[in-house]
């Protein structure tokens, strides 16, 4: 069921007036934010300059629990992460936040996003000596804090000036012993916001939703290029990287971030039902009942089924219970495994025209793998309907999109990929399509992966593995 599509991680920070338990603050906060990472997570916590850290492979859940919370102590600044690599092996190594203690002091960071010129920053530093602990591109923005830090005269200023070489994708909160800091490249790639509780305690995290699950008042959108800082004097802003157009991944409205978030004053869930009326629109097709894939194309094939009039059928029931560790040492074990994540109601399809909304295709295996479970159930027809275009382009700033030979819209044209997963007809969503889902978000979105016009250079080649060695 690994559809080979993922998002780089989630991060959240809390600074309180106060002594408090802001390491169950976090670990609510990322238990809210799972779905962005399921690889590691991890919270850092600050009592008086004092940081406790604990992190590991796995789960929030099964990283944490009320032992390690306890160990983790009271402070009035804490910073967490869930991560999934698309740069960085799957090592503890790699997880985060990241601690780093210099001549200055102590400085923990979280990090969300891809660099695309990582490779060149860490080269300068090794070549001044550094040496890199992990493989990911999370050490290497540390790396640009601290030199700055030697240099500037605070750890804002220090923030301002190392933002200054990063080039790509960065929402970034920042912890030092006085102070926390929030910062989002120029162009927006991905969502940071700002949260407050009735005591004058503030909160950063990569979605609303995590809000919500502490109990947090949304105050707004970090700007793109904003860095925002908070400490005893309070919240004040640092604007010096503002003003270049926007371009937020249009994916993080198509399938990354929960439907309860609100992301740029936009409903994520509101956009998922544009996306279904968009696609009726530019696909309608004769049907009897519409159906969506678990979890993401649910709302989408609602809107769709609003906009068409088709009824709306609950077509799979998806075991929430199956992880991402689930074993399949057989082939053919590997082949059936979408039966053990999804079972069809037959009494949904049998004897039916069926329009199944997914968000996504990406090598064409798992969707040919649905298609076949409702022939199986007794589907008269199956329509297969993508709330985004076709993938085929790579992404350099933190999704983990596969490379182009492995990328089905490369090889195929729509009436091919058509054949291959098995379906009646197949319609995506047009790019035009799909940057107008989010209208009321006012901003620009970046959908190089569709396009192949990126909003800023990239590199001709950078793979996954542009970091690593074989650590066993």
């Amino acid at each position: 069921m690994n559809k080979g599509l993922h998002e780089e991680c989630g991060v959240f920070g809390i600074y309180s007036r106060e002594t408090t338990d802001v390491a169950s603050l976090s670990y609510m906060a990322l238990y809210a934010l799972q779905h962005r990472g399921q690889e590691s997570c991890g919270i850092v916590v600050n009592d008086r300059g004092i940081f406790s850290h604990h992190k590991d492979l796995g789960l929030v859940p099964e990283v944490f629990n009320k032992h390690q919370l306890e160990k983790l102590g009271q402070g009035n600044i804490s910073i967490g992460h869930v991560r999934y690599s698309t740069t960085g092996n799957s090592n503890r190594v790699n997880a985060q936040p990241l601690v780093v203690r210099h001549v200055k002091g102590p400085l923990a960071i979280a990090h969300n996003g891809n660099l695309v010129n990582a490779h060149i920053l860490r080269e300068k530093y090794e070549m001044m000596g550094g040496i890199f602990q992990s493989t990911n591109d999370t050490e290497v923005i540390s790396y640009a804090i601290t030199e700055q830090r030697l240099k500037q005269g605070s750890i804002e200023n220090a923030v301002e000036h190392a933002l200054s070489d990063l080039k790509g994708a960065y929402s970034l909160v920042i912890m030092s012993p006085q102070k926390l800091i929030a910062a989002r490249d120029p162009q927006g790639f991905r969502p940071l916001v700002m949260g407050k509780f009735s005591d004058g305690s503030v909160v950063f995290a990569s979605e609303t939703c995590a809000l919500d699950s502490i109990g947090a008042e949304f105050v707004r959108d970090i700007d793109p290029g904003e860095i925002v800082v908070v400490d005893k004097e309070g919240i004040r802003s640092i604007r010096t990287h503002c003003g270049e157009k926007s371009a937020m991944c249009v994916f993080e409205f198509v399938y990354f971030a929960r439907p309860d978030s609100i992301i740029q004053g936009c409903s994520v869930h509101s956009a998922r039902l544009r996306a279904g009326e968009l696609l009726w629109n530019e696909h309608p097709v004769d049907a009897d009942v519409v159906i969506g894939v678990p979890d993401s194309g649910l709302d989408a094939a609602l809107g769709l089924s609003h906009a068409s009039g088709i009824p709306y059928g609950v077509g799979f029931i998806k075991n929430r219970y199956v992880g991402r560790t689930f074993i399949q040492p057989s082939q053919t074990q590997r082949t059936n495994s979408v039966k053990i994540k999804l079972n069809v109601v037959r009494e949904v399809v049998r004897g039916k025209r069926v329009i199944l909304v997914d968000d996504s295709i990406v090598r064409g295996t798992t969707s040919a793998r649905i298609v076949n479970l409702l022939r199986e159930a007794g589907a008269r027809e199956v329509h297969f309907r993508v709330s985004c275009p076709p993938f085929t382009n790579p992404c350099y700033f933190g999704t983990d999109i596969d490379s182009k030979e492995n990328l089905i819209a490369c090889k195929y044209t729509i009436p091919e990929i058509c054949r291959q997963i098995g379906a009646d007809s197949l319609g995506y969503l047009s790019i035009e399509g799909v940057k107008s889902i989010a209208k009321d978000a006012g901003c620009e979105f970046c959908v190089g992966c569709f396009s192949g016009e990126y909003p800023i250079e990239v590199p001709k080649e950078m793979p996954k593995d542009k970091f690593e060695s074989r650590i066993v």
